[in-house]
């Protein structure tokens, strides 16, 4: 990663700061890096710079971008499972909408938008629940109960591609869409790190 000197990065002549380290896939956190957000406030403009471009985009072409819903006990702290999910600003009632139980979830509380980078990860495709052979997905939840791994996923509904999750135990990419939840079982994509070709 190289930077250019200009009037805010003169890194040598501000001892407390450094850019930061170029990270490979091995050294990333297991599921990437995030922006914790929540449903009772706005995404923010700095947050969907933060984000970069969208990978996704809804029917009317509005961005569509990719997390993790945390779920929590009723002490509102305590995390019992987290789904991967779609994002979207314009998304009503919650910008956090999940494929759980059969429909799409609004969901209320605490969501973490993934950082998305197409240098280090990228969608793959793969059918009922396999994880391609060689690959490593990033990890972007669990299940309440049986503490199962949940990944990010895609698959096509109504022509668009729509974020959503999978799992070994899942046999599908779930994805939510229209008010419902789709499980989709052959040919969608699974989130992985890229292959390093050193």
């Amino acid at each position: 990663m190289s930077y250019e000197k200009g009037p805010h990065t003169d890194f040598a002549a501000q001892e407390h700061f450094a850019p930061p380290p170029t990270y490979s896939a091995a050294q990333m956190p297991s599921s990437g890096f995030r922006l914790a957000l929540n449903s009772s406030v706005q995404i923010s403009k700095q947050d969907l710079e933060r984000a970069g471009n969208a990978p996704f985009a809804d029917l009317d072409g509005s961005p569509v971008y990719v997390g993790s819903a945390i779920f929590t006990h009723d002490d509102g702290v305590s995390q019992k499972s987290v789904h991967p999910c779609k994002i979207g600003p314009h998304l009503y009632p919650s910008p956090c909408m999940v494929p759980y139980g059969g429909s799409e979830m609004a969901h209320q509380g605490r969501y973490d938008l993934l950082l998305f980078d197409p240098l280090t990860m990228e969608w793959v495709t793969t059918s009922e629940g396999r994880i391609p052979e060689g690959r490593t997905p990033i990890e972007g939840g669990y299940e309440e109960t049986i503490r199962e791994k949940l990944y990010h996923a895609c698959a096509r509904v109504n022509g668009i591609l729509v974020p959503g999750k999978t799992g070994t135990h899942l046999g599908a990419a779930n994805v939510s869409f229209g008010g419902g939840e789709h499980a989709i079982r052959d040919n969608y994509q699974i989130l992985c790190w890229k292959i390093q070709k050193h």
